[in-house]
């Protein structure tokens, strides 16, 4: 064997009442790709927090050694200076700073004197954008990126550490299919040069594309580590989770009804250049128990699409017909009268209020429902949260836990209970199952199929493409915010859905 680069032994690390790593051992050689996986809650983002520092070396029982040499981390100051550099799922980086001074934030290059040298760095700056293959001007302020441009800021900041060491935490969660492809491009010219790379992913398929072997984590265990070659799939997601899991996509048929929704002419602004529409002239017709998918890009306009006909942002043009009936809605509260929710992109962002508990969160979208002249009823808002709380099998301690706390996959479950709670006829759901584990998102097509099986109607975003293909009864492609195809389940393929969202004409 190859001598590893990294090698954490017998990490075992306790919280009040809970043991979330329990003796944990591995090793990364050097210039490899090494996939951890496991469900939300296995211990992969707490072993992270170990390696770079974020954890302090006496808050944790066992060694970690880098090439050979026994390193006890106080601090991420001391992880970086050992040669880790870490890219997390969530975006952390200054919105008000430039690309420049994000990339290099805390390493300025100074003159003599302590000045800054401005020119150095953009120009040093350009060298790692070069890199990620994102061609945007160093001197640009963060705010104004899409998310996937500032992921491309974050993987290039990180590499202008040089590290011996990569760790990416879910990379690819707010690229396009591109985007992702250019990265792992790079990590593999990277690896020729003995980079070591730590993948941290739940879509399997880029892990069985690009990692070199593959380590799984379950209740703060090891579970497994096998090379690529010897792995399966199946196998893979059987350590994940415990048990095996038969049909993936849980997809059963169902009789699609009448058009529950029309949207005719919408167009939509621009977010960031007035001169210029994300939406032009799309429309579409919803019908009862049916799961319709838009497949896109990043970019294509999908999100500002279902945004836009549930209220949260303005449209220029556009009508909405509910059973025939033209219908105003300009704002949420306009949709939620109409029997339409919308479970959004970033939960942690717009679906959920973290310093919340379960309850309160599960019953937000409803409070007239459990109050009375402006006062809640605390007994009724118990009772109504107890209802969903069971019917999803939400994993917490109780009600009265706070959301931060659970793993990304029971937080989706209490977005799900929130406008379930609102008795919907039409569920909007961007990118659902993002972020978590595959256990997890098989109980999310469940939750779905038995939705439209009692009659609801589902518009559903989603990057990953098998998932839209095996979910979906009928797909529109939007490309630069126009509709390019429209298809039935079945009459198309991952390939064709990819060249129309490629599309500019």
């Amino acid at each position: 064997m190859d001598k590893p680069i990294l090698e954490m032994r017998n990490i075992t690390k306790k919280f009040p009442g809970v043991i979330a790593l329990k003796n944990v051992t591995f090793y990364v050689k050097k210039g490899e790709i090494l996939a951890l996986v496991g469900e939300n809650g296995a211990g992969k983002s707490t072993l992270m927090k170990i390696l770079s520092g974020s954890y302090s070396h006496d808050s944790y029982e066992g060694n970690i050694f880098i090439n050979g040499h026994k390193m006890n981390f106080a601090n991420p100051k001391q992880s970086e200076d050992a040669g880790i550099a870490m890219i997390y799922q969530e975006i952390s980086l200054h919105l008000d700073l430039s690309v420049a001074e994000n990339i290099f934030l805390g390493n300025w290059s100074k003159r003599f004197g302590g000045i800054v040298n401005w020119k150095k760095m953009r120009n040093d700056s350009k060298r790692y954008l070069d890199v990620v293959k994102l061609d945007v001007d160093p001197t640009e302020i963060l705010r104004n990126l899409s998310t996937s441009q500032l992921q491309l800021v974050s993987i290039a900041k990180a590499l202008s550490k040089e590290p011996q060491i990569l760790v990416l935490d879910e990379p690819t969660s707010a690229l396009t299919t591109n985007e992702a492809g250019t990265l792992f491009e790079i990590l593999k010219k990277l690896k020729k040069h003995g980079l070591t790379s730590i993948l941290i992913s739940h879509k399997l398929d880029e892990v069985f594309q690009n990692a070199d072997r593959i380590t799984v984590l379950r209740d703060g265990e090891v579970i497994s580590t096998s090379e690529k070659r010897d792995a399966s799939r199946d196998k893979v997601v059987s350590d994940m989770v415990g048990r095996k899991i038969t049909g993936y996509y849980p997809k059963e048929t169902v009789e699609i009804g009448k058009p529950i929704l029309r949207i005719e002419n919408f167009t939509i602004p621009h977010p960031y250049n007035a001169m210029k529409n994300i939406v032009e002239n799309v429309s579409f017709e919803l019908h009862q128990s049916e799961i319709l998918g838009i497949a896109g890009l990043v970019g294509s306009g999908r999100s500002e699409l279902v945004n836009a006909i549930f209220g949260s942002i303005w449209r220029k043009e556009g009508d909405i017909y509910i059973d025939g009936k033209k219908v105003e809605i300009k704002k949420p509260s306009d949709a939620i009268k109409h029997g339409i929710g919308l479970i959004t992109e970033d939960r942690k962002k717009d679906g959920l209020i973290e310093i919340l508990s379960v309850k309160e969160n599960i019953t937000l979208a409803m409070l007239r429902m459990i109050s009375k002249l402006g006062v809640i009823n605390f007994q009724k808002e118990r009772d109504q949260a107890e209802v969903y709380y069971e019917k999803l099998n939400i994993k917490a301690p109780g009600l009265d836990t706070l959301i931060q706390t659970l793993s990304g996959g029971n937080q989706q479950k209490v977005v799900l209970s929130k406008w379930l709670m609102s008795n919907p006829r039409i569920l909007l759901m961007d990118e659902p199952t993002r972020g978590i584990d595959v256990g997890a998102k098989h109980e999310i097509y469940k939750i779905m199929i038995e939705l439209v099986k009692k009659g609801i109607s589902i518009i559903m975003i989603s990057s990953e493409m098998p998932e839209l293909l095996a979910i979906c009864d009928r797909f529109i492609i939007l490309s630069s915010g126009k509709i390019r195809g429209e298809f039935k389940a079945g009459e198309t393929s991952h390939e064709h859905i990819m060249q129309l969202a490629t599309s500019t004409a």
